[in-house]
């Protein structure tokens, strides 16, 4: 079992900035990916970015120069650091953790979930 805590959200204008954090604890041993993905009512879970281990990160597109993911694995902890925010960047924003050699994009690729962290941008 893999239990994350996430840490972060909350309100800001567009333009702003805001840094996530996940702290994963429990079985977190061996290769994994560690990711953010977000939802929005009516839609589905999207990914936001992964990243490995060994540290290869895969993003969407629509956050690419923007937002940039790392990890402390000494940590097991995750973050995501979002600048030049958007109003259509609102969203519930989940940490998950997969035991995977890859930075998935597919949710189901990914055996724990955190209890998410809502992100507003205001126009």
């Amino acid at each position: 079992q893999v239990q994350l805590v996430e840490s972060g959200g909350g309100l800001v204008q567009a333009g702003g900035s805001l840094r996530l954090s996940c702290v994963a604890s429990g079985s977190t041993y061996g290769f994994n990916a560690m990711a953010w993905h977000r939802q929005v009512p009516g839609k589905q879970r999207e990914l936001v970015a992964a990243i490995t281990t060994g540290g290869t990160a895969n993003y969407a597109d629509f956050v690419k120069g923007r937002f940039t993911i790392s990890r402390d694995n000494a940590k097991n902890t995750v973050y995501l650091q979002m600048n030049s925010l958007k109003p259509e960047d609102t969203a519930v924003y989940y940490c998950a953790w997969g035991l995977i050699g890859f930075a998935s994009s597919w949710p189901t690729h990914y055996d724990y979930w955190g209890q998410g962290t809502q992100v507003t941008v205001s126009s």
